[in-house]
């Protein structure tokens, strides 16, 4: 399952119920504060847990299950999810105990993907079809017991989805820290092993290296290049040059908190195909950008989803107005439930022979403003 062709979700925090939804190669989420667009992203970080075995972890660190069902238990029975890929998926149910946990009390692999053909039908929340079925209580997920085909396809593209959250560049964030040299199996969601991972692609992608050195200097003119790790370091860090003056050295905390940003999403958006994960999020990915740079951001989102899955949430109509009206996601908040749909560009052709995407956003015509 390498990307979400739709998905079902209910009772996840905002999202009361989302049922059938299709996703594209490029999905850009836009709303008030408090719509639910980082929820709609936070539950496929829920995921990363679930592959990597720290669901339980993650859920005391979340606040509980209170914390993350709609309303909390007294509204909410559990959480239901569906992902649908173009040959197999995967289900769950959770829902809350005494003890304050979540567990699985369903979880099941099964083929045919959102076709949903003869050997697979959903009925309500009970998939039906070939395929591996847990419905014994656990604490962590067990699909990777069954042994089969579904299990080694869905864990594999579940594993290569990220949550990238590049916000933090505050004096101790992991972005400008010292990290090992051979920390570079894949970009950290938080750019914690950045100039590792820039020095793999500068001896083994180094054409790729260069795209991003000359993209970076689009928005930073001053910027010249990355300085090398020394060899035999024990430890490495951002260290780059500026142009004109050869012999000065600088490192991360001399970078403004937007290039650094940018540096970032160069580097993840820029990276050769076969690194790149399979489906990318992105919370707010535009905070502390110029808008120029929000031009390039608008290029690389693009570029990214070519190949790969691409869902970002957003507050900037720079973005917006570079974006196609499919590609727009508009999350509203009613009667205290999330809920997301898809613009129609025929239906809004009349609109946009006067007025940009941005202003019919502005002027409320789309919806997703604070009601």
């Amino acid at each position: 399952m390498a990307a979400v062709k739709k998905l079902t979700i209910t009772g996840y925090k905002s999202i009361r119920e989302l049922r059938d939804f299709e996703l594209r190669n490029l999905n850009v989420l836009i709303g008030a504060n408090g719509a639910g667009k980082s929820n709609f992203v936070s539950f496929f970080r829920m995921l990363a847990e679930i592959v990597g075995k720290r669901f339980q972890l993650f859920v005391a660190v979340q606040g509980g299950p209170d914390a993350l069902l709609h309303f909390s238990r007294r509204t909410t029975s559990g959480i239901h999810a569906e992902f649908y890929g173009e040959e197999d998926s995967y289900y769950f149910t959770l829902v809350p105990t005494n003890d304050n946990r979540l567990v699985f009390e369903d979880e099941g692999l099964f083929n045919g993907g959102d076709n949903q053909n003869a050997n697979h039908e959903v009925v309500g929340l009970e998939i039906v079809g070939r395929g591996e079925h847990f419905s014994e209580p656990h604490a962590e997920s067990q699909f990777e017991k069954t042994g089969g085909r579904f299990t080694s396809s869905v864990r594999l593209g579940m594993d290569r989805w990220r949550v990238y959250h590049f916000h933090d560049t505050g004096e101790s964030a992991k972005v400008k820290q010292q990290h090992a040299p051979f920390d570079t199996l894949r970009l950290q969601v938080d750019g914690g092993n950045l100039a590792a991972y820039l020095g793999l692609l500068r001896t083994s992608y180094p054409d790729h290296y260069r795209m991003i050195v000359e993209t970076i200097g689009l928005v930073a003119p001053f910027f010249d290049d990355f300085v090398p790790a020394r060899e035999g370091s024990k430890l490495v860090q951002l260290e780059w040059l500026e142009k004109g003056k050869p012999d000065v050295v600088f490192n991360a905390h001399a970078l403004s908190d937007g290039t650094l940003r940018f540096i970032c999403l160069s580097t993840l958006l820029l990276q050769p195909w076969d690194l790149m994960p399979d489906t990318i999020l992105i919370d707010e990915p535009e905070l502390g950008l110029h808008p120029y740079a929000i031009v390039i951001l608008a290029d690389l989102l693009k570029r990214a989803a070519e190949r790969k899955q691409v869902i970002v949430s957003t507050q900037s109509v720079e973005l917006m107005n570079l974006m196609e009206p499919e590609d727009i996601v508009v999350v509203d908040r009613e009667d205290g439930a999330s809920t997301f749909h898809r613009l129609d560009a025929e239906r809004l052709k009349g609109w946009l022979e006067d007025y940009s995407l941005g202003e019919l956003w502005n002027q409320n015509v789309l919806g997703g403003r604070p009601s």
